[in-house]
């Protein structure tokens, strides 16, 4: 397994690392992902950490909490061993300190999510959205507490646009709090809208990148294909419209590109796509995830190769659209892209 610095910090993190959404899933969303209880689970972190995947991410709105206690009992005894990544911020009731990045949630959330966990410290800490109802320097000041108490030991955000990564880089650089060295983004060959201005953010401010649904919300499985019915047992029945859209043409003609490159390198429509997203940059590690050990061996797959030059640059073109505005100039124009090339 390959290992690589989370953004500009000193922690390195495995190519791929583990999302524990399917671990005690229950209700609308993650009762399609999976619904590992704490046996199934601790034999997938057994072949995981076989493997050198040792980041289990999870969140607290995963199934109400029980994906960090299913995790906690999985990772007993052998704490050491991981890194254990979570979220907080997402509403988890209906009450008005149930949502939010406030002080009062923040320090009740970490408190909450450790006991959960069965831990007295949390690896990396992001905030699962940006809360426009604190100010900026509350929750930086918190993090700093937090951080200063043992309880976290890096901090990062997952899902927030360019300026609110930014500003709040710069507030943490002004009053020297910890800085933001994570952002957990969706990136796909069917959504590479992180390119446009989050990639080059992070680039310069030294931000890596944690992947989630690297499979296009489970489109890029292999499964589906033009012409043909959404298969019986797809997940996407019950769960495409929480997910970032894809435009079926788009879809296709990824799907059709990524079949002739699995078909050139004997590998797996999966694994090819994960392997395309590990050599972009600031991809610190892509997230996978696992219903079962079969899934899991199989997305493990995606590393210790490869693609050619030619291959990515097949998968490039096939899955290319046209950047929103700003953007397009820098891509489209001489005099624009001279001044700024793109990252990628």
């Amino acid at each position: 397994m390959d290992y690589r610095p989370l953004g500009a910090s000193g922690l390195k993190v495995p190519a791929l690392s583990f999302g524990a959404g399917t671990f005690g899933g229950s209700g609308p969303l993650f009762g399609h992902w999976g619904n590992s209880g704490a046996q199934e689970a601790r034999r997938l972190v057994d072949i995981c950490l076989e493997a050198g995947v040792n980041l289990f991410d999870t969140a607290d709105v995963y199934s109400n909490g029980a994906s960090e206690e299913v995790l906690g009992e999985a990772i007993k005894g052998r704490r050491d061993a991981v890194l254990i990544s979570t979220k907080t911020s997402l509403p988890m009731g209906d009450g008005p300190a149930d949502w939010g990045s406030s002080r009062s949630r923040l320090i009740r959330s970490v408190d909450a999510a450790l006991k959960r966990l069965g831990t007295d410290y949390i690896d990396l800490l992001q905030l699962h959205a940006f809360d426009a109802s604190t100010p900026i320097e509350e929750v930086l000041s918190t993090l700093d507490d937090l951080v200063r108490s043992g309880r976290l030991r890096y901090v990062g955000v997952s899902n927030f646009s360019g300026w609110q990564v930014m500003k709040s880089l710069g507030l943490a650089d002004k009053h020297g709090y910890p800085r933001y060295v994570a952002h957990q983004v969706y990136y796909s060959l069917v959504g590479r809208d992180y390119e446009w201005e989050l990639m080059p953010l992070g680039l310069d401010q030294g931000v890596g990148a944690l992947v989630w649904s690297p499979l296009g919300w489970g489109r890029l499985t292999g499964k589906i294909r033009r012409g043909q019915p959404l298969p019986e047992k797809s997940r996407l029945h019950g769960t495409a419209d929480f997910g970032p859209p894809v435009e079926d043409e788009l879809l296709f003609k990824v799907v059709d590109a990524l079949e002739v490159v699995a078909a050139e390198t004997g590998k797996t429509v999966p694994q090819v796509a994960i392997n395309w997203l590990l050599r972009r940059p600031t991809v610190s590690s892509v997230i996978i995830g696992a219903r079962n050990e079969e899934q899991l061996r199989q997305n493990l797959g995606a590393v210790g190769w490869a693609l050619t030059p030619e291959q990515i640059k097949a998968l490039d073109d096939a899955s290319a659209v046209t950047a929103p505005y700003p953007y397009f100039p820098y891509r489209r124009q001489e005099g624009f892209a001279r001044l700024n090339p793109p990252a990628v």
